[in-house]
């Protein structure tokens, strides 16, 4: 009975040997090794640290210089990237529809129109009443809203804004936002415009042409002024109004409604950080929004700002900067008096009410009606002209272009260079595809040299006897810019090292790095940008955008940061380590850094991997998901299977996604 006994509790204890060795090992991974806050101090100072300031300039002509190469390069470099370049240059329908009773003074006309081929944008036009080719020219205003999900162009404070427009003598244009009121449906949601930008496509693109052609629309009546047009809008409608008014300089006067800041402003104030249109990859490799703010000089602007703002660009961080950008190059032009400033005190929160409408109806008056004796800058009172969003609907196709179609449409005829070597290739063949191969994956993801320091922070020892497991905590300093966490994981004598990370971070990966010990290899588990410790807390993928509006790319970062710990590694143990990755994020990640890493990176193994890049299309995956996957161009140039082919000859192993 007693050699039963003891038998039981030996195989008890084998039993459970496995799970006590997991705690251990799980309790290591678990260990701090950054101070509070340090990932979010790091981007702000990388990303700040990239932002173009305003140059110094002494002159108009100087000024006029710059402005004219910056806003060609934003046009041509940030917007127009792509099928993009096409878009612009594609025709583009116009389709009218019923003319609707307004009310005294106006009427309203139903129109559609393509931002480009088959994404058709629904609008309103508020025309004066009698309006005939004898009334001469009167000034256009485009009318953009913000993330007014429900109402769209129906939100009452726009319908008030226009019929006054209209009361006043201007032809005013109401058009819906993407995602918004008739478009606010899952596939135009502002996340997934990044789809594009992975297919090597602006998703900013859409915003623009929606913009830029409804100014179209407005200049081809036949009583429009071509010298007064104007843009004006709220929040998202302010991000547009800057924007197009920055940029097309057709746009005489414009009205940006607590709408945008500088990217300096954002770091500090993140109620600022913005979507993905408003972070655009790469704009602030070019200009930063002080720089568009400078670029309507001389016209006529209104920057309007509410003081106790309860969303975002509060007007006591906000404004100042863009005024110190601005003022100089107003006051080069002789024209300071263009520009004015508008602060909203009541009710003083995200508003365009009726204080914020009447400064804009004043500049109206000033600049688009100056002999207008008459003019009456108080609102009128139409609250009972108001209508309903179905009374207001514009009919659009059901086929309609989305971000997600228009996607799917490019990534059809993606990767361009699809041809990999065959399995008969001979090694020099094979060796002269990679080479250039690897030259194009590097100016996709941005790579560059990142050279590595290592602080030793603590040791740790958990288990007993054979099961003892030694961590040694790792401060890995990369590129003078970014702290990566390692913990280093040691049982017995190893016969090789393996780096393993995942999605979820390396506290997530215990049973992993146990099978390993298990296996005699050295563990190190490490957390490279975004992932696990090294996450940047509050608004982190709004974060990553900044990262790849001042030019670099969060995949881009991860690869390196990986490549720089796996050289660290081999220099320390003298042979090549095995990369184990585990999410279809970090597996990405590891298949980047294999490709571009032959020497330090032998096996590569890859646990819920993609298939191939367009999954994250066809699963209506957005940016705030998982910022890495939607590096710019990446899918234009390189698919899973040839980023595969960057790994060979070496072994690799994975699990795909379903």
């Amino acid at each position: 009975m007693r050699t039963l006994r003891l038998l039981s509790l030996a195989c008890f204890t084998l039993a459970l040997a496995p799970s006590f060795a997991d705690a251990d090992v799980r309790s290591l991974l678990e260990s701090k090794i950054l101070s509070p806050g340090t990932p979010q101090r790091e981007v702000i100072s990388f990303t700040e640290g990239r932002v173009p300031p305003m140059p110094a300039v002494k002159s108009k002509q100087q000024w006029e210089a710059i402005a004219g190469v910056l806003r060609q390069r934003v046009l041509d470099e940030v917007i127009f990237r792509g099928e993009a370049a096409a878009w612009r240059k594609a025709r583009t329908g116009v389709v009218w529809m019923e003319t609707i009773s307004g009310g005294p003074g106006y009427r309203i006309r139903k129109v559609r129109f393509e931002a480009l081929p088959g994404l058709w944008i629904p609008a309103l036009l508020y025309e004066p009443e009698g309006l005939d080719k004898s009334s001469g020219r009167i000034p256009v205003v485009l009318n953009v809203n913000g993330h007014d999900r429900p109402n769209g162009k129906a939100v009452r404070y726009k319908q008030i804004r226009c019929i006054n427009q209209a009361r006043r003598g201007m032809l005013a244009l109401n058009v819906e936002w993407l995602g918004m009121g008739q478009l606010h449906t899952p596939e135009y949601g502002h996340y997934l415009l990044n789809q594009l930008d992975l297919c090597g496509t602006s998703g900013l693109a859409p915003f623009y042409l929606s913009m830029s052609r409804g100014i179209d629309l407005l200049l081809s009546h036949p009583n429009a002024d071509p010298g007064r047009v104007a843009v004006a809008g709220l929040s998202g409608g302010g991000w547009q109004t800057i924007t197009i008014s920055a940029l097309d300089t057709r746009v005489t006067l414009s009205d940006p409604v607590a709408g945008y800041s500088s990217y300096l402003t954002r770091t500090r104030n993140f109620s600022d950080l913005g979507d993905s249109e408003q972070t655009p990859c790469d704009l602030a490799t070019v200009a930063d929004y002080s720089h568009l703010t400078a670029m309507l000089a001389p016209r006529p602007t209104l920057l309007t700002f509410n003081a106790t703002d309860n969303c975002c660009f509060a007007a006591g961080h906000a404004l100042p900067p863009l005024l110190a950008a601005a003022r100089p190059i107003y006051r080069l032009y002789g024209k300071r008096q263009n520009l004015w400033a508008h602060v909203n005190f009541s009710p003083g929160n995200h508003n365009f009410g009726r204080d914020n409408r009447e400064a804009l109806y004043r500049m109206f008056g000033v600049h688009f009606f100056p002999d207008r004796t008459d003019y009456d800058a108080r609102e009128f009172d139409v609250s009972d002209q108001v209508k309903t969003k179905q009374q207001l609907h514009v009919a659009i196709p059901d086929n309609n272009a989305t971000f997600v179609s228009l996607a799917r449409q490019i990534a059809s005829s993606l990767p361009r260079h699809a041809d990999t070597p065959t399995a008969d290739a001979s090694p020099a063949a094979r060796s002269k595809w990679q080479s250039a191969a690897r030259k194009r994956l590097a100016r996709v993801i941005r790579t560059r040299p990142m050279q590595l320091g290592s602080t030793l922070v603590d040791e740790k020892i958990e288990g007993e006897g054979d099961g003892q497991t030694r961590a040694i905590l790792w401060k890995l300093r990369l590129g003078g810019e970014w702290t990566v966490p390692v913990v280093e994981l040691v049982r017995g004598e190893p016969k090789a090292t393996s780096l393993l990370l995942a999605d979820k971070g390396r506290t997530s990966v215990a049973d992993a790095a146990e099978a390993l010990l298990a296996k005699g290899h050295r563990v190190i588990a490490v957390d490279p940008f975004y992932l696990g410790e090294s996450a940047i807390g509050g608004q982190d993928f709004l974060f990553a955008l900044m990262v790849a509006t001042v030019g670099d790319r969060a995949l881009g970062l991860q690869a390196r940061q990986l490549q720089a710990v796996a050289k660290w590694a081999q220099k320390q143990r003298g042979q090549p380590v095995h990369l184990v990755a585990h999410g279809p994020r970090t597996s990405l990640a590891a298949l980047v850094a294999s490709g571009l890493e032959p020497g330090s990176i032998g096996e590569l193994r890859l646990h819920g991997c993609y298939k191939s890049l367009k999954q994250v299309i066809e699963s209506k995956l957005g940016v705030n998901r998982a910022p890495e996957l939607f590096c710019f161009g990446l899918l234009e140039q390189f698919d899973i299977p040839q980023l595969e082919a960057l790994v060979a000859p070496r072994t690799l192993t994975r699990n795909q996604v379903p």
